[in-house]
Formats: structure tokens, sequence, C-alpha cells
């Protein structure tokens, strides 16, 4: 093994070979094991949250194929409809073109062809994650198989009924001019203003006031609305108001949408666009006037002066026009949560207009019963309510886009204007009789939900009843967000149950967002963004804030993140490797939580692969060449009491990672594996293991079995971390495994890790005793290194150490133990005194009842000891009440954010615990 640990130079190189030797493909004599990646965008890059994702996904993957499972990880890509459309389309202009000039079938050849150019972007970088997906599989949605899916479910739902087309109001995004889905509405919360507008009653008598943040749109009121109950109001229910502007009267409506406490109690009814107003608007049997051509300009609907005017010029003239007629009652500052396009940037309309929709009663009802039944369970449980809540209010989904790419919906039209539905023009000819009658397909395509929503049958060979679906379906987890629970799986398990019978998956595992270390969310305008695969391969300080400021097109706000960004990583950011990468994620998830980034984690966890690495090193040049007891030929073998230990200790271990991944507890498991073996293994066993394998009075037998135990458990080892770092494990099993007695074949399944059993804990090889036995020595020795720390011992200097008022089990355990001891602590002897007896000035400890005494005779200079923590203690003192005062001042607490107001009582706490601890070291030194 080389020296030192760098994981460049094994990672790209290990996928490649599991990769090219197929190692990825379902295989094994188990039950099935099925997963789906949520398909990420074909125009997209990897990011925090697509690395945890795939992180936790590939864990249990690799898990569940060691378990000997037939396990199959699907992967595939979605073709990203208005995203991928949006990248081509400003390719085209900056060539100086558009679609329209190119036409619809030259423009999506150029979108196949930037498929073929840059759509595997993504798919390369989650190699770089070691997804062991089975690439031999890989689906997008727009490939013939899954657009013959698509096309299959639209012909059957619309036969029932359940596809229709009809005039409802949708998200429009007039920059884009398509309908957009929730999902792809960004919520801001901006500064605006609330206008209260004077509505004059029909017969003179006084007026109404009304507020709203849009008054554009009170060209199209058609109503205003009270509270049944208002008594301010009840009277005038059933009565008019005169429509400023537009001068038509409008009815006065009862209705208990309208709170009584908000503003005047009376609101302005725009069925056309607002989606509450919408519904109000149906139950009263409103019309519905729509003032917006698809660019968001006023229509022929709205009167003439405003006719061709952008929406928000229309609003200026619209308030100046009232507040000229005197009917501007005032205005004030709001904040308001406005809607915008995750692509365009631009304010969306509610916008009412021809689509086509999904009728979800009758699919819902069994996609409810499933979770409820519990053939879906999701993890954790609390995320039920959050589906059920949507579930049992569903509206039905607008399932069409006006664009070019995507799935084109299989519907055709004649001159007449009828609509015929097939799976292609022949079929609709065919069907319907229609001779040569010229046809036009609808120029829609579908929402890309639709095509994703079957994606656990579609990609497994669906409508045909392929091998692959009879043997993977339903799949077993699904993992994901929070965030798409209704507009994916939802869908997928209403579309599933719907067309094969089946739920979709047995478990849904929902996981947090992964936030930046302040917990805000990560984003490109706060500057806060950070990119996995610059953790991975390291990125250097300059290129960084290049980085992070490209395309933000506005200096104050890239002045601000790069001096962020020079403050937070003032040396750029190290090379920390995937495997480090990956179990920083595993540690941090805990169920269903939002993560704060830890750059110290992935630190620290860069270090516990150094840590593996030179452990390795250690066992291999202990046990290369030299008889470890696995051969028939071999000697004797005896293992000693740090042997049965930690063959005790790893059936432990291998007992909690295993409950812990079964319970997708990725945290536990992780910090289970952690634990085991940097503190175990690797700080004691090693240890344990040096006295007798360089120990004289140990013999061959006890060295041959200390040789076992170690590359034994360290080959369990490697196969139990495998899941959570398979790169590092890989490269290290190839080595130790043949040590171990299990030698690699040149090729096939046994020439990976992956395909090596998960470790199965096996209670009979506890050793209850053995593990009472060394924990009481790792105790005092324990002890004794605090004591050489505090008091500043050179650890090469041999101590005396006496033990008194032990119990008979204690001195039973120094007896068989005192060489043992004596080499791991460096002490010259260990000495056990009598009830009556006493020991010289000593430092002490506790094990137990039992005192550790260390006597300070010629080991520290008293009086030199005694003034440096003096010193120390004066600086600490000083530092204690610099906090003290800054977190009396109101001016810091109050003013200052809570999170730099927490830091400081976090400095105040440490510098008085450090304090406490040199003042109580000096009285032990004082009384010597």
């Amino acid at each position: 093994m080389d020296k030192t640990y760098q994981p460049d130079s094994i990672e790209q190189a290990w996928y490649q070979t599991w990769e090219k030797a197929g190692h990825f493909r379902p295989s094994g004599e188990g039950e099935s094991f099925a997963m789906m990646i949520p398909p990420p965008n074909v125009t997209g890059s990897l990011h925090m949250g697509h690395a945890f994702q795939d992180t936790i996904m590939d864990t249990l993957v690799r898990y569940r194929r060691m378990q000997g499972r037939n396990t199959l990880w699907q992967v595939g890509t979605d073709h990203a409809g208005i995203a991928t459309q949006m990248v081509v389309e400003r390719r085209l202009a900056a060539e100086g073109t558009d679609r329209h000039e190119l036409g619809r079938e030259r423009f999506l050849d150029k979108v196949w062809e930037w498929k073929a150019e840059s759509g595997g972007t993504i798919t390369q970088q989650l190699r770089r994650m070691g997804s062991s997906v089975d690439w031999s599989r890989e689906r997008f949605t727009m490939d013939d198989g899954l657009s013959n899916a698509v096309r299959e479910v639209f012909v059957r739902l619309h036969s029932e009924g359940l596809i229709y087309r009809g005039k409802r109001l949708v998200n429009w995004d007039p920059a884009l001019h398509t309908a957009i889905s929730d999902l792809e509405v960004e919520n801001r919360e901006e500064q605006g203003h609330m206008w209260h507008f004077r509505y004059p009653l029909s017969d003179g008598s006084g007026h109404l006031v009304v507020a709203t943040t849009r008054p554009e749109t009170m060209l199209g009121d058609t109503a205003v609305a009270v509270h049944p109950e208002d008594p301010r109001y009840k009277d005038l229910i059933g009565q008019t108001v005169r429509l400023p502007l537009a001068d038509r009267d409008i009815p006065i409506i009862a209705d208990d949408y309208v709170d009584p406490d908000f503003g005047s109690g009376c609101v302005k009814i725009t069925p056309a666009h607002d989606f509450n107003d919408y519904e109000v608007g149906k139950r009263h049997d409103l019309p519905q006037i729509n003032l917006f051509t698809i660019e968001a300009h006023l229509n022929d609907n709205a009167p003439q002066a405003y006719r061709g005017l952008d929406r928000f010029d229309a609003r200026k003239k619209v308030v100046d026009d009232l507040d000229a007629q005197g009917l501007l009652e005032k205005v004030e500052d709001h904040t308001l949560q406005v809607p915008r396009g995750d692509r365009s940037g631009v304010v969306i309309e509610p916008y009412l207009t021809d689509q086509w929709f999904v009728a979800v009663e009758s699919l819902a009802k069994p996609a409810i019963e499933a979770v409820e039944n519990g053939d879906i369970q999701f993890v954790p449980k609390n995320y039920e309510n959050m589906y059920f809540s949507w579930m049992r209010d569903l509206q039905d989904w607008c399932i069409s886009r006006q664009l070019w790419w995507g799935h084109r919906i299989p519907a055709w039209y004649d001159e007449d204007g009828n609509v015929y539905v097939g799976r292609d023009e022949d079929e609709v000819r065919r069907e319907h009789n229609l001779g040569d009658r010229p046809l036009s397909q609808d120029e829609d395509v579908l929402d890309t939900w639709f095509s994703s929503a079957l994606w656990t049958f579609s990609t497994l060979g669906w409508p045909e009843q392929t091998d692959e679906l009879k043997t993977f379906h339903p799949t077993d987890v699904l993992v994901t967000g929070f965030d798409i629970i209704f507009f994916w799986v939802a869908r997928m398990i209403m579309m599933t149950l719907k067309f094969t019978g089946q739920v979709p998956f047995k478990q849904v595992y929902v996981h947090g967002l992964v936030r930046d270390a302040e917990g805000q969310k990560m984003s490109k305008s706060k500057g806060n963004v950070l990119d996995p695969l610059d953790l991975i391969d390291g990125i250097d300080l300059d290129t960084l804030v290049e980085k992070r400021t490209r395309g933000l097109m506005q200096p104050q706000k890239e002045k601000q993140i790069a001096k962020r960004t020079r403050k937070e990583f003032p040396d750029g950011i190290n090379a920390y490797g995937t495997d480090a990468l990956r179990f920083t994620f595993l540690s941090l998830a805990s169920t269903g939580r939002d993560i704060k980034w830890d750059m110290g984690r992935i630190e620290g966890y860069r270090n516990f692969c150094n840590k593996i690495w030179n452990a390795a090193r250690y066992v291999l040049m202990n046990t290369e060449n030299q008889d470890c007891g696995l051969d028939a030929d071999s000697g004797e073998v005896t293992l000693s009491l740090a042997d049965r230990w930690i063959v005790s200790a790893l059936q432990r271990a291998e007992t909690e990672v295993t409950e812990a991944l079964d319970q997708f507890r990725f945290d536990v498991a992780s910090h289970a594996a952690y634990e085991f073996i940097w503190n175990e293994y690797c700080d004691w066993y090693l240890e344990l293991s040096k006295p007798v394998l360089y120990g004289d009075e140990y013999s061959e037998a006890e060295k041959r079995g200390t040789r076992c135990t170690l590359v034994r458990v360290l080959e369990a080892i490697l196969r139990l971390a495998h899941p959570f770092m398979p790169f590092i494990t890989e490269e290290i099993w190839q080595k130790v495994a043949p040590l171990a007695g299990k030698t690699p074949a040149a090729e096939g399944a046994d020439a990976t890790i992956m395909r090596q059993p998960f470790p199965v804990s096996d209670s009979a090889r506890l050793a209850p005793q053995a593990e009472s036995d060394i924990e009481w020595i790792k105790a005092v020795i324990t002890v004794i290194r605090n004591i050489r720390g505090e008091m500043r011992i050179p650890p090469g200097k041999a101590l005396d150490v006496y033990l008194h008022n032990g119990k008979d089990i204690d001195r039973e355990r120094l007896a068989a133990n005192h060489n043992f001891m004596c080499r791991l602590a460096k002490l010259e002897r260990i000495t056990w005194l009598n009830a009556e007896d006493s020991a010289p000035a000593s430092a002490t400890g506790l094990v137990g009842d039992m005192e550790i005494l260390v006597p300070m005779a010629g080991l520290i200079d008293k009086d030199a000891e005694i003034e440096r923590l003096g010193k120390e203690i004066d600086k600490l003192r000083k530092e204690v009440a610099r906090g003290e005062s800054k977190l009396r001042n109101p001016n810091f607490v109050d003013k200052a954010p809570d999170e730099v107001v927490a830091k400081e009582r976090e400095k105040l706490d440490d510098h008085r615990s450090q304090q406490a601890r040199l003042e109580e070291q000096m009285e032990k030194i004082k009384y010597l």
C-alpha cells in the first residue's frame, strides 16, 4: 500500500473497474430489492441535495446487495421540458435565430443534438459519487419505451373520461408562454403595496372600500364579497356596486371565504385572475373575465384605455385614474408573497385558459387507502399527514404545457374542431373512419411530472409484461425530499395503482434539505452554494470566488459574496475525496430533518479515512508473509484477551449497524461504525496487539492468534463500512482479503468487496468477560495517560504506579495483565498498596472505587508548574470577564444576529470550563 492515502488515485479507477465488470447489474439468489433513482434533469448538474440523496440511496443498495439480494438500482434522467427548452433557446438566440424561425421539427433536432452533447453531465457526476446504479439499463423519459408508455396511459385515461380538455385557472408564465406546475412557482417575500379603493354603491347611497395588491385586476372584478354574518354589510348583500373605470354593475355576495377582521371586510372577486376567487366564482356562478394576453398585456376585455398595456403599466394607470376620480382611499406598504417562475423569474399570473386535465378524484381514493392500510409506509411516519392533507383536497391536474420539447399530446383535431385521441394518427383515422380528412396534432406537450409519474413501471418495460416487471415491481424503497411528496410521490402512487394494480414502492424514506452552516438554504443569490465535486477534488480560493459570483451581474452582490467566500474559505477548499463526503452526509442524516453542513465534519472524516488507511498498513506490515493461522498447515492458534474482546465488540458493532440501516438511521449506523473502527479497533486493539506481536514472553500460537484476529477483524470492518465508503474499503480489501482467507478471483463476483456478504453478528462469539476485563484495562490506562497529560510528564518517561482500595476482581485483573499494562502505559512497575499502606505525594484518579496514584517526586518542577498554570488562569479570567461584559451589554445582545450571540455564549462557557479545569489542576499540584 502507498504510504499516504490519496483518494484521487483510487476512486475513479475503481468505479471504472466496477462498471466495466458489470458489478452493478442485478445478481444474487436472494429475494429482489429494487429502487428507482428520482430522475435528475438532463440539464442538471450535481448539487449538495443530489449528492446527499444519492449517498443515502447507494448506501442502501450496497447494503442490500451485500446481503445477497437480487438488487436493481434503476437509473435514468428526466427530459425537463421547460429547463431544457430554455437552454436550447438561449443557444439559438446567441446564434441570432429562434425556434419559430427554425420550426418545430428542426428545433427538436437541435434539442436532441444538445442532449447528446451536454446531457450526460449529471450521469458522470453520479459516477464520481460512487453511485452503483445499473448503467446497462439507463433510461430517459423521452426514449421510445417510455414515450410508448406515456401515450398508452394518456389514451386509456381519456377513454375512461379521466383525461379531459377544459377551461380552468392555471399558473401562467408570461415570459415562457406556458402553464407551469405549483412546484415550478417560487413564492418570494417582497415589499409591495396594498391599495384601498372605493367602489360606489349603484344606487348612489355610499360606497364600499376594498383592498388589493394587484389593482390592474379590478377591471375583471365580477363581485364584491362580504362575510354573511358581518353586521356592517348584512343589509347590502344582494345589492350592487358600480365597478370604477369599467362602468359595470357587479353584485355584493356573501361567502364564508371572507375574513371580516381583515381590512375593511370587503373583498373584490376576480374569478379569472385569482385561485381563491375562482372557487368563490364557481360557488356563485359568477362570470369569468380574462383580462390578459399570453404576454400578460391587457386584452380586448379591458376598457379601451388600458388595452395593450403591460400589466404593470396598467397597474400604474389604474391607480392614477382612480386617484383622479377621488376613489383612492389610501395606500399602505405591504409585505407579500410574490409568485415567480423558477426558470424565468417573472411574476406568475393565475390565467384562465384551455388545457388538458386529469380528473384525480377516483385515482386519489386507492392511493390514500394504500398508505392508510400500510401497503406504503412513510419514514418518518409524520409525513403521512402531509400526504393525506394534500390527497384529501386534490384539484384536477393540469397536464398540458405550451412547449415544443416533451411528449406531444396524442390528440388530433379536424377542420371542425372535433378532437380525437389515439396512440398515433393512423389509429385515430382507423378507429374514427376519418379517411383522408385533414388532421392537425395538438401543439402542446405533457407536463414532465406526467411521464415521471410512470417511472417505477415504465422503466421496467410496461405496458409489456416483462420479466423485469415481474421480478422488481413493486420496488422496495423510494428515497426523496419532502418537497415533492405531492408532485411526484403521490402521482406515482395514483398512476401505478391504476395501471399495475400494485403500489410503486413499499416504503418512502423522506430526507431533509442540506443547508449551509448557519442553517440557510443554499442558493446562488446568497453565495453560499457548495459544489460536491469541489469538496471531492478541492478548489483554490480565486476559482471558488469566480465560480460563486459568475453570472450575478450585480457588482455590489458580487463584492459581498466574494468577501463572504474569502472569509469562509481563506485557503480555498481542500480535496477530501468521495468517501469522506459520503460519510459526512450519512453522519448528519437524522431522520427527516434538514442538515447543517459542517466543514469540520468532513475534515474529521477525511482524517477517519487516513486512520483506516494507516491501520491497514500496520496490519499488512505485521501479517504479510506471516503465518496468520488460516492455512490448513498452520500451527496452533491461541487468542489473547484482547483478541477475544475485539471479536466480541465486532459482533455488537455489526448488530448496531445492521439494525440502524434497517431503520433508515444512517446517522446511528455511521456513528456505530465510526466508534468501533476508530476507538475500538484502531486506537485500542492495534495498541493491545503490539505487546503480543513484539513481546518475547508470548508464544508463537498467541502471536499467530493476534495476526489472525488483526486481518479477520479488519476484513470484516471493510465489509461493514463498504456501503458508506466504497472506494477506500475496496482498495484495502483487495490487499487484506487474501490474508483473511478470501482471495479475490481474477474475474467474476468474488473480485469485489461489493459482492461479499455483509457482516452478520454471531452471538456465540460474544465474550462478555473479555469485554469487562479489557474495559477495566482501558480505564486504568486512560487515567494514567490523563495524569501524564495534565502534569506534562513526557510520554517516554517510565512511571511507578500504585493501586489502592480495589476489589478482588481488580487484583485478579492486575495479576493476569501486569506485564501487558506496563508495556501499554509505559510503566516501570505497578504496586498494590495494602489498606494500611500510604503512597508518596501523588496525582490520583479513580476507576470505580479503585484509586490510581502516580508519585510526582522527580517528575515535575512543582513551583514552575504552579507559575505556568497561574499565567494561563489569569488569561482565561480576562477572557471570561470580557465575555460576561459583552453579554451584559444590551446593545450587543439585542442587535447582534442570534447565531453571533450564541457563539459568544458558547465561547464564554468554554473559557469558564478551561479555567475551572486548570484551577483544579493547580490545587492538585499544591498538595503534592
